[in-house]
């Protein structure tokens, strides 16, 4: 995956020399604004799911499977937002870091990604068990599973992101693909992976709600509100990226041979690749406007820290302090 967002302008590659003269020049602007942008993601984003691992912690239970993947979830994005303030320093400065951080890094760029993939599939999957058969996902909630569960997705998304490490190399101040070839099959790789999960999500999500429209339990509409508005803001922030890195390669290969449309792809993986980055700060504020338990216990929470800046030991705080006071229906975040 192209991961450091260093303007298209640089290559290192055997590419068409017709393909060579239509590539663009460094945007200044855009960088400008590429900057800011980045560095609003990484603070909201720390902000966010810091937030939301801190409430996470304090007042739900990580016996719940679905708590499971949303902390890793939560852990996921916070990796790939503390990488970008590297990014920003490849716009201006180049590589400095050397070849080990260079393949070190992207390979850590690409577990992030791969793991939210993988792990929001498994969590789609999850819920489909839970709604359309309860009876088979009985013990799944043991201790046991839900280690296997994270460990699996973890361990799959290294392996896939092992390539990443290889191939990468300092040329020329930059960090980038040592041959063309493994830039394309990263591209390939990764849109094989997002597809198929899209796939299987789609399909588990036509059963749930065919289920669900013959349901009248709440809370399950509700879990999986929250679930399909995550998935659903990953796949619409990821998908345009991966079709212009897709069509980035075909045109870098000579399959596409377009001045003028290498010209326009190249403002379009601009704005693709900065809606995609910003994904990580997304989440927390889905769980803000759709996730109604978790309003509950961050209300609670500010309402304490309130509580406690004021002083007012006078009278007794408006809620329990001990972290398993609440009252609400099941063991999921939502």
């Amino acid at each position: 995956m192209e991961s450091s967002g260093i303007s298209e302008s640089t290559t290192y590659f055997d590419y068409n020399p017709q393909i060579l003269l239509c590539e663009s020049t460094t945007f200044v602007v855009a960088t400008f604004t590429t900057t800011i942008l980045y560095c609003l993601v990484f603070l909201l984003s720390l902000l966010g799911n810091s937030l939301v691992l801190w409430v996470l912690m304090k007042y739900e239970s990580l016996e719940s499977l679905t708590n499971v993947f949303v902390l890793n979830l939560c852990l996921s994005d916070l990796v790939f937002s503390c990488l970008l303030p590297v990014w920003i320093s490849g716009f201006y400065w180049g590589w400095v870091l050397g070849d080990f951080l260079c393949k070190l890094l992207n390979m850590v760029f690409s577990i992030s990604l791969y793991s939210s993939i993988f792990f929001l599939t498994v969590m789609t999957v999850h819920r489909y068990l839970s709604v359309v058969s309860p009876v088979s996902s009985l013990r799944v909630h043991s201790l046991r599973c839900r280690l296997l569960v994270t460990t699996a997705v973890w361990a799959a998304s290294i392996l896939s992101s092992i390539p990443d490490a290889i191939f990468h190399e300092v040329l020329s101040s930059a960090c980038d693909y040592s041959e063309l070839r493994w830039f394309c099959a990263s591209v390939y790789q990764h849109n094989v992976f997002f597809l198929l999960s899209l796939g299987i999500i789609l399909f588990c999500y036509v059963q749930i709600l065919r289920t669900l429209f013959r349901s009248r339990c709440r809370r399950r509409h509700r879990t999986v509100r929250l679930i399909l508005a995550i998935v659903a803001v990953y796949f619409l922030s990821w998908a345009p990226y991966n079709l212009a890195l897709l069509l980035q390669a075909l045109l870098k290969t000579g399959l596409i041979r377009s001045c003028e449309f290498s010209q326009r792809l190249a403002y379009a993986l601009l704005v693709c690749r900065n809606v995609a980055f910003s994904h990580c700060c997304f989440n927390p504020v889905l769980y803000v406007f759709v996730g109604v338990k978790f309003r509950r216990h961050l209300k609670r929470l500010l309402l304490q820290r309130f509580w406690i800046c004021r002083q007012q030991a006078a009278s007794p705080p408006p809620f329990p302090l001990s972290p398993g006071a609440f009252n609400y229906d099941g063991a999921s975040f939502y």
